[in-house]
C-alpha cells in the first residue's frame, strides 16, 4: 500500500507540475490570444475591445501569483478559458467533441497491440526456434522502427486509395448522423480499421518482445524446474506458471505505452481527418489558439497520469508482494 501512495504522490506533484507550465508557457511568448483575436478582426472592433478580450482569456495586468491562483481555480471548476479558432465556445467544449475519438482510437489500438504482442510473445517463446520466433521479432522490430503517421500513410494509399477496401477519411460516414445503432457503430469500427492498424503495427513488437524476453527468465526459476519435475504438462507450465508471472512487468508498461500512443495517435489522427484531438490540435496551431493548445496538453498529460495510476492499482491487486511494501 506504501507503494501505491509513493507512485500517488509523485503523479500529484506531476500534475501540479503540468498545470504550472501549462500556465507560464503561454504567458512567456509573445502576444497573447486577446491580441490574435483582436488582429483577426482588424478594423472591426474599438480599440478598448481589447482589455475585454485580455480578460475573457484570463490575461489580466494582476501579478503573475494572483493570475496563478486564478486559473488554478478555474481549473476546479472545469474552465480551461476561451478558444480563439472557435470563439466564442468555451476550450472545455471544443475538446469534449475529440476527446471520445481520440480515447477510442488510443484505448483501441493500444488494448488490440497488447493482446496480439503478449499473446505472439507466449507462443514465440513455447516454440523456441520455430518459425514464429526466428521470423516475427525482426519484422515488427523494423516495422516499429517507422513513425506512426508514416505507416498511416502507406496504410492509406495502399488499402484506402489503390483498393478502395476501407475509406480515406473522418471517423464515420458522412451519410449517417451519430447515433447508437448498428449500422452506425459498424460505420465507426471500419473507419477505425486503418488508423488503429498504424499504431498496432508500430507497436505490436515490443510487446512481443517484451513477453519473449520476460518469459525467457522465468523459465529459468526453481519453480519451473519443480514443475516440470512434478510431471506437468508443458502447457500448464507455459500459460499457468510462465506466462502469469511474465505478464505483470507488461502491465507495469501498459500505463506508459498509452502515453506514447496517445502522442502517436495526434500525427496519425491528422493523415486520415479523424475528428480527434489531432485534429482540433492542428486547427488551434494555424489558427495561433494558444487555449486551445493549452486544454489539449493538458487534458492528454492529465489521461496519462490517470492511466498510470490505474496500472498502478491493478498491478497491486494482481501481485501480493506489492501490497505488504
Amino acid at each position: 500500500m506504501r507503494h501505491l501512495l509513493r507512485n500517488l504522490g509523485l503523479y500529484a506533484v506531476a500534475a501540479w507540475a503540468s498545470l504550472t507550465l501549462n500556465f507560464l508557457i503561454p504567458r512567456l511568448m509573445p502576444g497573447d490570444p486577446a491580441s490574435i483575436m483582436f488582429a483577426r478582426f482588424a478594423g472591426q472592433l474599438q480599440p478598448e475591445a481589447i482589455d475585454a478580450l485580455r480578460i475573457a482569456f484570463g490575461f489580466t495586468n494582476e501579478p503573475l501569483y494572483l493570475q496563478y491562483f486564478t486559473y488554478v481555480g478555474h481549473l476546479f471548476q472545469g474552465e480551461l478559458g476561451l478558444s480563439v479558432a472557435y470563439f466564442p465556445a468555451k476550450v472545455t467544449d471544443v475538446i469534449a467533441t475529440g476527446l471520445g475519438w481520440t480515447m477510442l482510437l488510443a484505448g483501441a489500438a493500444v488494448v488490440i497491440s497488447f493482446v496480439l504482442g503478449t499473446g505472439l510473445g507466449v507462443v514465440a517463446t513455447w516454440r523456441r526456434g520455430g518459425w514464429l520466433d526466428s521470423v516475427m521479432p525482426p519484422v515488427l522490430v523494423f516495422l516499429g522502427a517507422f513513425p506512426y503517421f508514416w505507416l498511416a500513410m502507406v496504410l492509406l494509399y495502399v488499402l484506402g486509395f489503390v483498393l478502395g477496401a476501407f475509406p480515406l477519411r473522418h471517423a464515420y460516414s458522412d451519410m449517417l448522423a451519430p447515433a447508437f445503432s448498428g449500422e452506425f457503430l459498424l460505420s465507426v469500427l471500419h473507419h477505425l480499421v486503418l488508423p488503429a492498424s498504424a499504431i498496432v503495427i508500430a507497436t505490436l513488437g515490443g510487446w512481443m518482445l517484451s513477453m519473449r524476453s520476460t518469459m525467457v527468465g522465468i523459465l529459468a526459476e526453481d519453480y519451473i524446474t519443480m514443475a516440470n519435475a512434478k510431471g506437468l504438462s508443458q502447457k500448464r507450465i507455459m500459460f499457468h506458471y510462465a506466462a502469469r508471472n511474465a505478464l505483470l512487468p507488461n502491465i507495469t508498461g501498459f500505463g506508459m505505452a498509452l502515453g506514447f500512443v496517445l502522442s502517436g495517435s495526434l500525427l496519425t489522427e491528422i493523415v486520415f481527418s479523424y475528428p480527434g484531438q489531432g485534429y482540433l490540435l492542428i486547427q488551434a496551431v494555424r489558427n495561433q489558439d494558444y487555449p486551445l493548445m493549452q486544454g489539449i496538453f493538458l487534458t492528454i498529460t492529465l489521461a496519462v497520469l490517470a492511466a498510470n495510476l490505474l496500472v498502478d492499482i491493478l498491478y497491486v491487486w494482481l501481485d501480493p508482494r506489492t501490497r505488504a511494501r
